[in-house]
């Protein structure tokens, strides 16, 4: 349910016709191409659109006398949805009236193909066409006394369409009311352009929060022939609440000296500029000493919303807990052996910590023995699960360990079932995050966050580690090998 173009035409009787106002929206255009499939027609320039539209309405002198497809009998048309005649083939539906000297026009989406075209009824994109059209009209033609003052309320139509149109999605079909949410226009006359992702500007006491969160996978064998891997993937989110229809923000990212330098960075669109070196900092080159450092500055005018100012990936020197597990059988019993160790540079205080040993394709647990060193093991209600609660700290030594003995009861197809954890292949999957961290060692300076708005604005900001896929495989067994990747 959206739009690929908005138009409107002045035309008086005789007339050729002018475009006063024309939106279009490349978004929308990009999904008419994947749903329309062979059957898609691209939108003309707004010149050609004008000539088609306007032959199809009838209101073109005739030069050539009768044609076939404007004055036939066929031609009748009990709708105002029309098929305009292009160089690439019929743009169709085009929703289209005429009204007091004007044309209001919208081209909805068809989410399908259009050959065959689909009856009417079945394309919720026409009723929301014209009714935004319809409260056009009506903003156009309320309380107008003269042609100056219609020309000031087509001077509006860009910031209302924003509001009430954003990126093609109808939201609001009363344009008078959308008029009292926008921010009045400077002085001078000349609207201010709205970026299309901040269609209603913000109003209140100025605040800024961003929050850096850090995700960890890890994979852990344990062998010498197969070599540990892990990688950070970080996602920037910001709130900025600022007064203005476009105001500028600045955020930095900065890293402690021993800090690990961010690569693969990729920032929202509503970034205004960035450093080269910003960008070309990617995790296929290898790290050395002149891998750019920060500050990583982003000028910026922000949603109204929350918003990720950008994804990044990082290669820390070590994973945050290094460990090992141990799993084999001995007679009619599996004998198991986990090791864990905080690394000395990681903040040792948790939201939580917790390790969870699977079992799959095996019977209930029947029978447990075991020691740990540290926290508490839980045993699942489906009883397929040992679930090592770890807590809040690791002890002094940074070192933790379990072993103990666990014996299965038959096999039922209740019991939970993986196609690559068969024979003695098993992983132990750690759970964690730590607050005002980050392993990177990245994070924004409060007082480095500059607002070019009016008002002294509130900053706050967070960081976060959260563990994402972390695995630690059975060293007494096979296990499937991983390899780093750059996906998010």
């Amino acid at each position: 349910m959206a739009l690929r173009g908005l138009w409107l035409i002045s035309h008086e009787q005789d007339a050729r016709g002018t475009v006063l106002f024309s939106r279009r929206y490349p978004t929308v255009e990009t999904r008419a191409k994947r749903f329309n499939g062979d059957s898609y027609v691209a939108v003309p320039e707004d010149g050609p659109f004008l000539k088609a539209l306007l032959f199809e309405l009838r209101l073109t002198g005739n030069e050539h006398g009768f044609t076939e497809r404007q004055d036939g009998c066929a031609r009748i048309n009990k709708t105002s949805v029309y098929a305009l005649q292009t160089e690439r083939g019929d743009l169709w539906p085009v929703v289209a009236f005429q009204k007091s000297g004007s044309i209001y026009a919208a081209i909805p989406l068809v989410e399908q193909s259009l050959n065959p075209r689909p009856a009417l009824v079945s394309i919720s994109g026409i009723s929301q066409a014209f009714g935004l059209l319809s409260g056009l009209l009506a903003f156009l033609n309320s309380s107008q006394k003269n042609e100056a003052e219609r020309s000031a309320k087509v001077s509006q139509l860009p910031g209302l369409v924003t509001h009430s149109c954003p990126l093609g999605t109808p939201l609001e079909t009363n344009l008078s009311a959308s008029l009292s949410e926008i921010s009045p226009f400077p002085p001078g006359g000349h609207p201010q352009k709205l970026p299309s992702w901040r269609s209603c500007p913000y109003k209140g006491k100025p605040q800024v929060n961003i929050c850096i969160v850090e995700k960890v996978k890890s994979v852990q064998y344990d062998k010498r022939d197969v070599a540990d891997t892990w990688q950070v993937y970080g996602a920037v989110s910001c709130k900025c609440d600022v007064e203005g229809a476009a105001p500028n923000v600045s955020v930095s990212l900065n890293l402690p000296a021993n800090g690990s330098p961010l690569q693969d960075i990729l920032v929202h669109p509503c970034v205004t500029s960035l450093d080269s070196a910003v960008l070309t900092s990617s995790s296929v080159d290898a790290v050395d000493d002149s891998a750019f450092s920060g500050p990583y500055k982003f000028p910026l005018t922000p949603p109204p919303d929350q918003f990720t100012l950008c994804y990044y990936t990082s290669q820390v020197p070590v994973p945050p807990i290094l460990g090992f597990y141990q799993l084999k059988e001995e007679e009619s019993q599996w004998k198991l052996t986990v090791h864990l160790k905080l690394h000395e540079s990681v903040k040792n205080t948790f939201e939580y910590c917790e390790a969870r040993i699977p079992f799959f394709n095996r019977g209930p647990i029947a029978h447990l023995e075991y020691k740990i060193t540290y926290g508490q093991l839980e045993v699942s209600k489906e009883k397929s699960l040992l679930v090592w609660v770890i807590g809040q700290k690791f002890p002094k030594s940074l070192e933790i360990s379990l072993t103990g003995t666990v014996a299965f009861g038959p096999a039922s197809q209740q019991q939970a079932a993986d196609p690559v954890c068969t024979g003695s292949t098993a992983y132990v999957k750690l759970y964690f995050r730590i607050l005002d961290f980050t392993l990177t060692g990245c994070y924004t300076d409060q007082h480095s966050v500059q607002v070019f708005a009016a008002g002294r604005p509130k900053i706050s900001a967070a960081r976060e580690v959260l563990s994402s896929d972390y695995y630690i495989w059975n060293s007494k067994a096979p296990a499937p090998v991983v390899y780093r990747t750059l996906l998010f």
